[in-house]
């Protein structure tokens, strides 16, 4: 059993990932993953931020999240890849760009060595064009 030195909890895997701290904004999310992720975690976070500058920023399913009316886009440090979760609809809209990603019901698996900030952007802006609209 593995006993985490923040929460205290036991888990069976060594270094298992979980939630033990609860992040109250972005910035502190990015400063609770592992350091060698976190300049990544930025990049994502800043072609998201550029993107849609308007958008609110929140904790949501402890994910961070953007939030413009609707759900624009949630992202997710993982063990080897980051999850984006720009919905079902954008991976639709964007499957050819996407042909070199994992992809599944509304998540975008990008690899950490793989991190492409003007797709992520693309996605974004079409996210907050597209869902604005439906929403007014």
């Amino acid at each position: 059993m593995w006993q985490c030195p923040k929460c205290k909890r036991e888990f069976k895997n060594t270094n298992q990932s979980h939630f033990c701290v609860k992040p109250e904004n972005i910035g502190e999310y990015i400063l609770a993953q592992r350091e060698e992720i976190q300049p990544i975690l930025r990049l994502v976070y800043d072609a998201v931020r550029n993107a849609a500058p308007d958008a609110t920023e929140k904790i949501s399913q402890h994910m961070p999240t953007f939030w413009q009316k609707k759900n624009l886009v949630q992202f997710a440090a993982h063990k080897n890849h980051i999850g984006f979760y720009p919905g079902d609809d954008a991976v639709i809209a964007f499957a050819e760009r996407l042909s070199d990603y994992k992809t599944n019901k509304g998540c975008i698996h990008l690899p950490y060595d793989n991190i492409d900030a003007e797709l992520i952007a693309d996605i974004v802006c079409w996210a907050a064009e597209t869902r604005g609209e439906k929403s007014q």
